[in-house]
């Protein structure tokens, strides 16, 4: 089973800092670990909100608030990987999926590559940049499904942004109740069962491992919070 483990950003983070060549250390051999022992299937970081867009529609009205911004107000319900030329591409793809689902909340960020951390250089005559775009459920968490019309037309739409070379990869959330939250300080971990609301905190990054287990997965981000220190993780399974 497919879990998404996704860390919070801290004020560090948000601000641009570049973490410590340690902590990338820490995080490369875990990552490195979880590769070799064949669970990991994904995992990226994000930029901080400064170079991110939030996106509110509501009532067929679309309100765009340019980063930095805090945390949202609801959990996420499902994200896309987007490949485009410019944020306002992406903002453009994503207000054609809002028109059909309706009211809905998307934050788009920038994800981190090698080159922003100064690991590797950029590649030479790129000009795209990998954005993430996550969508937050309503007050109706884990509600009844999409009419199989309004599937349809999703499905026409993504077909579209495959071909296009825009979209990557795309996810959908089961809700918090199925899912756990840990929250590490002072080297004490604290675990959560779901149902949760959303943290003030943004999401910073996340891994997608395939274990047998939510038991499983807990296990994977408490060694995760071991190497890192004080840090906040939600366990979501995939649908």
């Amino acid at each position: 089973m497919r879990f998404m483990i996704m860390h919070r950003t801290d004020a560090k983070t948000e601000a641009g800092e570049l973490p410590s060549p340690e902590f990338m250390e820490r995080v490369g051999q875990m990552v490195g670990d979880l590769a070799k022992s064949g669970v990991l299937r994904d995992g990226e970081g994000m930029r901080p909100s400064s170079h991110g867009v939030r996106l509110q529609f509501a009532g067929g009205r679309r309100t765009v608030t340019r980063g930095p911004f805090g945390g949202a107000k609801a959990v996420p319900a499902g994200f896309a990987i987007l490949r485009a030329a410019s944020l306002d591409e992406a903002i453009g793809w994503v207000s054609r999926f809002a028109e059909l689902i309706g009211d809905v909340d998307v934050d788009i960020r920038p994800l981190t590559e090698m080159w922003d951390l100064g690991v590797e250089p950029k590649p030479e005559g790129l000009t795209t940049t990998r954005y993430m775009a996550v969508h937050c459920h309503d007050a109706a968490e884990g509600g009844a499904p999409p009419a199989p019309a309004l599937i349809e037309r999703m499905g026409r739409l993504m077909e579209e942004m495959r071909q296009a070379g825009v979209l990557l990869a795309a996810e959908g959330l089961q809700p918090t109740a199925k899912g756990a939250r840990i929250v590490s300080s002072g080297g004490k971990h604290t675990v959560i069962d779901g149902p949760f609301a959303e943290s003030k905190e943004l999401l910073g990054g996340y891994v997608i491992v395939d274990v047998p287990s939510m038991d499983d997965a807990k296990a994977l981000a408490l060694r995760y919070a071991e190497a890192v220190g004080d840090i906040e993780m939600d366990i979501r399974a995939l649908d």
